[in-house]
């Protein structure tokens, strides 16, 4: 099977339904990026062999990530959309989860520790700049809402599990030395403002 077909070469390319679109518009960069953050889970999945349930989870938001990527690339997408709902709060219940299996920070920390925390991190990352170019494209064009709303809590689950897989693995988190308190772990009376 051949798989170059030369329509891309002059800046143009095809989205669902057959229509053409430049390389450049905001709906590729949009759904590019997704592909790219694909690609980054895919390393995390092959170097977490030891991370049974978490491996299979990262599998899972593979094919999420390629549904997120499929409602961006169609223009019927709010009509015949593949992500769903209930898939951002799966995501939820799961950054939920590693969050409690990680120690309380106070404040804010540096992407790294093992190998497998800096890959999350770095997914992290690119789940942001999907977010940011998902923005962009929503300002001009009706898409699936539920697609922004998966992405931004998948900047969540990737720094959750970045954490329970440092404190798994017994590698600190790198601490932002400049970094004052910034997240408190409980309210107390000096918190509150005065009536």
């Amino acid at each position: 099977m051949q798989i170059y077909t030369r329509t891309g070469d002059k800046g143009l390319t095809r989205i669902i339904g057959g229509s053409q679109v430049t390389k450049d518009s905001s709906r590729v960069t949009a759904y590019g990026t997704i592909d790219e953050l694909n690609s980054i889970v895919g390393i995390i999945v092959s170097l977490a062999k030891e991370y049974g349930d978490l491996q299979e989870e990262l599998m899972e938001i593979q094919q999420l990530l390629f549904d997120c990527g499929n409602d961006l690339a169609n223009p019927e997408s709010p009509k015949e959309a593949r992500l769903k709902k209930e898939n951002t709060l799966w995501l939820e219940s799961r950054i939920d989860e590693y969050s409690q299996k990680a120690p309380t920070i106070e404040s804010f920390i540096l992407p790294g520790g093992s190998l497998i925390a800096s890959y999350l991190h770095f997914a992290r990352t690119v789940a942001r700049r999907s977010e940011r170019e998902i923005v962009s494209f929503q300002w001009k064009n009706d898409t699936n809402q539920e697609v922004m709303r998966f992405i931004n809590r998948l900047s969540d689950y990737f720094f959750a599990c970045a954490r329970y897989v440092n404190a798994k693995e017994g590698v600190s988190d790198v601490l932002y030395e400049r970094s004052g308190k910034v997240f408190h772990t409980e309210i107390t009376k000096a918190d509150l403002p005065e009536i």
